[in-house]
C-alpha cells in the first residue's frame, strides 16, 4: 500500500483516506511512514520502533563518562593490556578522588565491547597485530598461461647440513624458491650457505630460464621438468636483494616486469608461501631436522642427528620437487606436470628461450661504472688489466660497465661501448682468487693495524694469513669449519657458475706454514 502511495506522481485525497481505512491507522501515523519509506524505500522501514531504552543510549552521569574515557585511554590502551577487572579498580578509584558515583564492572564491559576491536588490538598488541587479524584480504596474485607470474622467495631451511672434510654441522642453508603459478610447477631453486644476496637471486632467476634436463642427468635423475625460458613477470617481496639495481637493470635487458607486493601483505605471495611450507614438510623427515618450532622439536639433537652434506641436501630437493610434480596437487585436482602442458598450451605467444646462459648471469650480477686508466680498471683497491683494454686506456672519456661476482673477485666483466662482454682478470695473474668476504675482513684487519687500504700486495697477503688461520681452527671451531666451506664452495661455484648449488672446489693439500710469520686477525664468519 505505501509503495503504491509513493510511486503516484499527483495522489489524490481519496487515495490517503482509502490507504488509512485499509491499514487502520490515522492519517498523521501514514505520513510518518510514507516519509520514512522515501528516506529507506526498503520494507524493513516500516517495522515499528522497538520500546524500551534504545541500544547504545548511556545513563551514566557525564563526568563519569571522562573518568571512563580517561582510564580506557591511558590506562587500558596500552602494550602491558590490563584486564577488565583492574581497569575497574582503576576507575573506582579515580571516581572516589573526583567524587563521583563509580560505574559498573558490566558498565565498562559495554564500553569496551562498542569500541572498534582493530584499534583497540592496534593499542594493546601493536599494529602488526591488528593488521594481521582486521585487515582485509581481498585476494592474490592469479595467472592464466605459463610463466605469466613466477612468484620467488627465500627461507631458511630446517635441517643442519655438515661440511665435506669431517662431515660435522655446520649450519642450516638458505634456499631460494621460484613458482609459477598458473601451473604450481616449480620453476628453480637454488641452494647455499650464504644468506640472501643479489647473487642468490641472479642464480634462482637463471635456474628457472635455463632447460633442466643436462643438469637432471648430471644429477642422475630420470625425470621430466620442462619449465625453462624467460617469465613475463616475476613476484617479489621488498627485501633489499629484490629491490637492487642489478636486478632491476637485468630484468630491463631481458623485458622481465617485477611486480613488488605491498608492504606487510604477506597473503600476496601466498603461492609461494605454501610451497615453501609444503617443502619443509618434507624436510622435517630428514635427519637433521630442526622442525618449525622448539615445540616440534622437543628433546632431538638437531646438530647430532646431520648427515647430509650440501650437495647432498641439492640432489633430495631436486627429487623431491620432480615427486611433487608428478602428485595430484590439492587446489589444481591434477599433477602440475599436467598443469604446465595445459597452461603452455594457453600461452598466445612461445616461452622465450635464453641464447646466452652466462650472459644472462653476468647481467643479474651487481656492477658498478669504472673509467679504463691506462694502468687498468681500478676496483676494490685491486687492479685488472687484459690487453683488449688498450684500445680504451686514457682514451675513453666515460666510465665502462663493470659487473663483479662477490664470490671470486679474480675476474670481472666489462661491458665495451658496442655492449660486448670482455672477462677482465686480475693484472697480476699470480694472485689467487678471493672471495669479497674475504676481501673485506682483510681490508678491516689492515685497518685496525693502521696499514695502508690500497697496498694491492699487503691485501693479498693478509688473507693468505687469514686463510691458513682458518685451516688450522677447522678441525677445532664450527665457526672456521663454516668459513672454510662457504669460502671453498663460493670459489668452486663462480668458477662453474653453478645455477643451483654452491660447487665444492679442490681442496689442495696443505703446505707447512711459518707460523712466526703469520699475524694474528679475527675468525670471522663471512657474510
Amino acid at each position: 500500500m505505501i509503495r503504491r502511495l509513493v510511486s503516484l506522481d499527483c495522489p489524490r485525497r481519496s487515495d490517503f483516506f482509502r490507504a488509512c481505512r485499509e491499514l487502520g491507522l490515522k492519517r498523521t501515523r501514514l505520513y510518518e511512514l510514507i516519509r520514512a519509506y522515501r528516506e529507506h524505500p526498503v520494507t524493513s522501514s516500516l517495522l515499528p520502533r522497538l520500546g524500551g531504552t534504545r541500544q547504545g543510549s548511556r545513563r551514566l552521569p557525564d563526568e563519569t563518562e571522562a573518568v571512563i574515557a580517561e582510564a580506557l585511554r591511558d590506562f587500558y590502551k596500552t602494550r602491558q593490556k590490563p584486564s577488565i577487572n583492574r581497569l575497574h579498580r582503576e576507575i573506582r578509584g579515580l571516581c572516589r578522588s573526583c567524587g563521583v558515583r563509580a560505574p559498573s564492572w558490566h558498565a565498562l564491559k559495554a564500553r569496551i565491547e562498542a569500541m572498534d576491536p582493530a584499534e583497540l588490538t592496534k593499542a594493546r598488541e601493536g599494529s602488526k597485530a591488528a593488521r594481521d587479524r582486521f585487515h582485509p584480504v581481498p585476494g592474490e596474485y592469479t595467472a592464466e598461461c605459463a610463466f605469466d607470474v613466477v612468484q620467488i622467495d627465500h627461507t631458511l631451511i630446517d635441517v643442519i647440513v655438515v661440511d665435506r672434510r669431517y662431515r660435522r654441522p655446520l649450519q642450516r642453508p638458505w634456499l631460494t624458491l621460484a613458482i609459477d603459478i598458473a601451473s604450481r610447477m616449480i620453476a628453480g631453486f637454488y641452494l647455499t650457505l650464504e644468506a640472501p644476496s643479489t647473487v642468490s637471486v641472479a642464480l634462482a632467476i637463471q635456474h628457472v630460464v635455463q632447460p633442466k634436463e643436462v643438469w637432471l642427468a648430471g644429477l642422475g635423475i630420470d625425470a621430466k621438468w620442462p619449465a625453462c625460458g624467460f617469465p613475463d613477470a616475476i613476484h617479489l617481496d621488498n627485501a633489499k636483494e629484490f629491490r637492487s639495481r642489478a636486478l632491476q637493470r637485468g630484468a630491463e635487458e631481458y623485458g622481465i616486469e617485477l611486480i613488488h607486493r605491498p608492504i606487510v601483505t604477506p597473503h600476496y605471495g601466498g603461492h609461494i608461501e605454501r610451497l615453501i611450507g609444503t617443502m619443509m614438510g618434507a624436510v622435517h623427515l630428514l635427519p637433521g631436522t630442526t622442525f618449525s618450532d622448539i615445540d616440534q622439536r622437543g628433546s632431538y639433537d638437531s646438530a647430532a642427528h646431520a648427515t647430509m652434506t650440501l650437495d647432498e641436501l641439492a640432489r633430495w630437493l631436486a627429487l623431491e620437487i620432480t615427486r611433487y610434480h608428478a602428485d595430484r596437487h590439492g587446489t589444481l585436482g591434477i599433477p602440475p606436470l599436467a598443469a604446465w602442458h595445459e597452461a603452455v598450451a594457453r600461452r598466445v605467444r612461445p616461452l622465450r628461450q635464453p641464447h646466452d646462459l652466462a650472459g644472462l648471469m653476468i647481467d643479474f650480477l651487481p656492477s658498478v661504472d669504472r673509467l679504463v686508466r691506462r694502468d687498468g680498471i681500478h676496483l676494490f683497491g685491486l687492479r685488472y688489466w687484459d690487453d683488449v683494454l688498450s684500445i680504451w686506456a686514457g682514451r675513453l672519456d666515460r666510465p665502462l660497465h663493470v659487473s663483479y661476482d662477490p664470490r671470486d673477485l679474480s675476474r670481472v666483466f666489462v661491458r665495451a661501448p658496442d655492449g660486448t662482454r670482455w672477462p677482465i682478470r686480475f693484472a697480476d695473474l699470480r694472485r689467487a682468487p678471493i672471495t669479497l668476504g674475504e676481501h673485506r675482513r682483510a681490508r678491516t684487519a689492515l685497518r685496525e693495524r693502521g696499514l695502508s687500504l690500497v697496498d694491492e700486495q699487503l691485501i693479498f697477503e693478509t688473507i693468505e694469513a687469514q686463510r691458513a688461520l682458518v685451516e688450522d681452527a677447522t678441525s677445532r671451531t664450527k665457526a672456521a669449519r663454516q668459513l672454510a666451506e662457504r669460502r671453498d664452495r663460493a670459489l668452486g661455484a663462480a668458477a662453474s657458475n653453478s645455477p643451483v648449488a654452491d660447487e665444492p672446489a679442490q681442496i689442495e693439500d696443505e703446505r707447512p706454514i711459518d707460523w712466526s710469520k703469520v699475524p694474528v686477525f679475527p675468525v670471522e664468519e663471512w657474510s
